[in-house]
């Protein structure tokens, strides 16, 4: 019997906490959606650092392609990285690093692993991820 209540416990604490970090519906992208549009709406800052600036010219270049002009990320492609996953707490700034040099294996989005990208050096990507930050300030993401 206690096993059960154990086992009970141990779905039911599972179950809770899935239903908490689960992405809510409006995270989710739709099915309805075309594919390659943006996926967030957002709203852009008024002045740019001088890092980000350079991390803009660069993320417009390399990034914009699959995540899309400002971060709002590609229906079918990629992720919005101005998004709540990707707020400091959640997403370090060594973990952007990490993925552009590694690759990452998908694990919030359904749009699979994201390859490593060749090209960049770990001081490219702190300006990209400098204008990544500073969208994500600008929409009440820190």
């Amino acid at each position: 019997m206690r096993m059960l209540f154990i086992a009970v416990a141990v779905l039911g604490a599972g179950g809770l906490g899935f239903w908490f970090f689960a992405p809510q519906s409006e995270d989710v992208v739709s099915q309805e959606q075309v594919s390659g549009e943006a996926i967030v709406e957002i709203e852009l800052p008024s002045l740019l650092s001088a890092n980000a600036s350079a991390g803009k010219t660069a993320f417009e270049s390399v990034c914009a392609d699959c995540h899309g002009i400002n971060a709002v990320g590609k229906v079918g492609l990629a992720p919005p990285l101005v998004h709540i996953i990707y707020e400091p707490s959640h997403h370090a700034d060594e973990a952007f690093q990490r993925a552009v040099a590694l690759g990452v294996r998908g694990h919030h989005w359904p749009f699979g692993n994201m390859p490593p990208v060749e090209g960049l050096t770990r001081g490219d990507v702190a300006m990209i991820i400098a204008y990544v930050r500073e969208l994500q300030v600008a929409n009440g993401i820190e």
